[in-house]
């Protein structure tokens, strides 16, 4: 195998693949970066089982060179090494070519480093995916999506299935939702399928792939296929291949939970009240939960506070523009409630409470698709 190829290219697939590779993998070979050279470009891959990528790099690209001096051949290489090595050489080039007993040599100026390979046929096979249970949506929409509920993820193996996101599709409805149990975060989306209808029930993906894949795809309106099959879900885009393993088990049905009404309805300015809670948790370390405590004022106005016996009390107030319904005193974790804030892009954020002991709705002011849920804390 050998090729020469544009160092900052390689150094991205490079990190691409990396996001797949874990150091406590039971198949050595799988702690290694997998090199494919063809005429069409090169292909990079990492593994750990639960979620392998694939990145590719094609040899020319709208009339520009990326590759060339190609002799088709594989390896795979110490991931230990290669990406620093990579990282550090002095030319905006790099040569690899590898010798018949699996020696990898890295030329780029007066730089010439030697490192030992493994045998590429021993490398795991990725499954290709053939399936009919495929979709589209774009880039930056997928990017939206995740990062509008995959926050809420459980973060302890307890409930394993609460550590995945619930991903439904049903009649051009897609829906994502992920709880921890405390707290619930939902988008809705209506697209529309090209071919046959998709019905898709318990998709649970699991939130660490979602997150590493967020950090991979770009903000661009390309085209993202999501693939389903029984166990496995495939992210694929014209030069990248995610494939993550689903989550056994049922995910609960989270519907019930959302209030199908409310007593006291508060709309404000969502950046008020993100920085007067962020303030009032200064001093809310009570339990380690972070409480802050709302109560609704006469004249639109909204009390919170926080506090801690031993170190003091802070009291922020906030001019709403609206408050609807019954007077409401209520405590909740602050950590959650600005998760929830930050994500509403909207000018305004509209709160609906049921009552002082039960979950509230948050969600943009005049968008129905972004909704979230949060328990309160008990304090009195």
């Amino acid at each position: 195998m050998k090729f020469t190829i544009q160092k900052d290219l390689l150094l991205e697939s490079i990190q691409h693949v990396m996001k797949a590779i874990s150091s406590r993998v039971t198949i050595p070979i799988l702690t290694g970066i997998k090199i494919e050279a063809s005429y069409e470009g090169i292909k990079l891959t990492g593994s750990d089982s639960d979620i392998s990528i694939e990145s590719f790099i094609p040899s020319e690209e709208d009339g520009i060179i990326h590759v060339e001096n190609i002799e088709p051949g594989s390896i795979v290489v110490q991931s230990k090494y290669f990406p620093d090595i990579i990282r550090k050489l002095p030319l905006k080039t790099v040569e690899i070519n590898t010798t018949e007993d699996y020696k990898v040599n890295i030329i780029s100026g007066g730089s010439e480093f030697h490192l030992n390979g493994q045998d590429p046929n021993e490398y795991p096979q990725l499954p290709v995916l053939y399936t009919e249970n495929s979709f589209t949506l774009s880039n930056s929409v997928l990017k939206e999506i995740i990062k509008q509920t995959v926050y809420a993820v459980s973060t302890v193996e307890t409930r394993p299935i609460l550590t995945g996101v619930n991903m439904t599709l049903n009649n051009d409805a897609l829906n994502f939702v992920a709880t921890d149990s405390h707290r619930l975060a939902s988008r809705h989306l209506s697209i529309e399928l090209v071919e046959n209808q998709l019905n898709l029930k318990n998709v649970v993906i699991p939130g660490k792939s979602l997150g590493e894949l967020n950090k991979i795809i770009e903000e661009n309106d390309d085209p993202i296929s999501i693939s389903v099959t029984e166990n496995q879900i495939l992210f694929q885009t014209k030069n990248l291949y995610f494939l993550s393993r689903l989550l056994d088990g049922n995910y609960p049905e989270t519907s019930r939970l959302i209030p199908d009404h409310s007593k006291t309805t508060i709309l404000t300015n969502t950046k008020q009240l993100l920085n007067a809670i962020d303030r009032a948790s200064l001093l809310a370390r009570e339990n380690k939960n972070n409480v802050v405590k709302l109560e609704t004022k006469g004249n639109n106005r909204l009390e919170i506070s926080g506090h801690t016996p031993e170190v003091g009390q802070v009291i922020e107030e906030v001019n709403a523009e609206a408050i609807d319904g019954e007077e409401l005193k209520i405590s909740f974790s602050a950590k959650y409630m600005l998760d929830a804030l930050k994500i509403i892009e909207s000018e305004n954020v509209k709160i609906e409470f049921t009552g002082a002991m039960r979950p509230f709705i948050i969600k943009p002011e005049n968008d129905h698709d972004i909704l979230q849920l949060i328990l309160p804390v008990r304090t009195f």
